[in-house]
């Protein structure tokens, strides 16, 4: 007979050492993973066709083209980096190995809450924020302390050009594809 409480469940959310240091870092998975398929579906309402990369996959995690292949051939290797945090510092880590594996990295800032300031008051839970950065840009601004972990920091910066729909418009025009319409 099968018994359901001999099953190990993974939890909704745990506390793990994340190598940075932080010996209590909180781990959603599920919101993590969130950030792909939120970038999918803004990608493909733009009439980009997305497809997600293999799991774990070093350098880029969706793969974007011109959804008739007659017009282009040209792929879009695409990063998805993502906080969950409201109150963030806006920054995100990224390898510069993976630089040459991908031609932009689109961070999601999902918003849920706040974690660090004033927890608890609902008025952090606010919509996704998406912003799709060029290669040279993560270059330009990728920072490497000496503790190794490499990051790119965003606070600050004007990043009005990149935002939601304004940065995703930037792939289409790399793959020609036309805004839909009548």
């Amino acid at each position: 007979m099968f018994q359901v409480s001999a099953l190990k469940v993974p939890s909704d959310q745990s506390r793990i050492d994340d190598n940075m240091g932080n010996k209590d870092a909180l781990r959603l998975p599920v919101v993590s993973l969130s950030a792909e398929y939120l970038v999918l579906g803004q990608l493909m309402r733009r009439n980009i066709l997305a497809y997600k990369a293999p799991p774990n996959n070093e350098g880029y995690d969706l793969i974007c083209i011109h959804p008739d292949p007659r017009q282009s051939t040209k792929i879009i290797r695409v990063q998805v980096k993502s906080r969950y945090q409201t109150d963030c510092d806006r920054a995100f880590p990224v390898k510069g190995k993976t630089f040459g594996a991908f031609e932009y990295l689109i961070v999601v800032f999902l918003n849920i809450g706040f974690f660090f300031s004033r927890v608890g008051d609902e008025n952090g839970r606010q919509a996704p924020e998406y912003f799709t950065l060029p290669r040279e840009f993560v270059e330009k601004h990728h920072y490497r302390p000496q503790s190794g972990f490499q990051k790119v920091r965003t606070r600050g910066l004007d990043l009005s050009a990149f935002k939601d729909e304004t940065g995703f418009e930037q792939i289409a025009r790399d793959l020609q594809i036309r805004y839909p319409s009548r």
